[in-house]
């Protein structure tokens, strides 16, 4: 029995490396490369999908205030009252909720990196003049370590 399994197997195989390989089933177009091909973190993909929902809701804000100016005296009965503004609201969201959309917002937090660099360093550097306030405000040594206190021993 062995002998007869070990015979079928060898000669699948031997048959197989003699057969011309499977040609691949047909290509699927692949899709167009990315506009831009840099990989973000994590925090950096929140932040371009943010600036891609401010835009969206900026393109459809007359229907998202009329949805919440409906919705504002209701409580559980908002979904049946509003049904028609949400409606139209969702509709233009869809309208504008696309792949350009969010490449578009890709290209924008990428041409603003330089300007959110700046703010940053700007703000530390606000931050040391602070500091430097403050402990002349509250006369404090620069040099002294957490836990002791004014000048001289216990």
């Amino acid at each position: 029995m062995f002998m007869q399994e070990f015979c079928v197997n060898y000669h699948d195989m031997a048959m197989a490396m003699t057969l011309p390989p499977k040609e691949p089933p047909t290509a699927r177009p692949s899709p167009l490369p990315s506009r831009n091909p840099l990989p973000l973190s994590s925090s950096q993909e929140a932040q371009v999908k943010e600036l891609y929902h401010k835009r969206v809701r900026t393109k459809c804000a007359d229907e998202v205030r009329d949805f919440a100016s409906c919705c504002s005296s209701r409580t559980f009965t908002a979904t049946i009252m509003c049904r028609g503004q949400q409606k139209a609201m969702n509709t233009c969201m869809k309208q504008y909720a696309t792949q350009d959309e969010q490449d578009s917002a890709r290209e924008e937090w990428f041409a603003t990196m330089d300007k959110r660099r700046e703010e940053r360093e700007q703000k530390e550097a606000k931050k040391k003049i602070d500091e430097v306030f403050w402990r002349e405000w509250w006369a404090k040594d620069p040099n002294e370590k957490p836990g002791q206190t004014g000048k001289g021993g216990p």
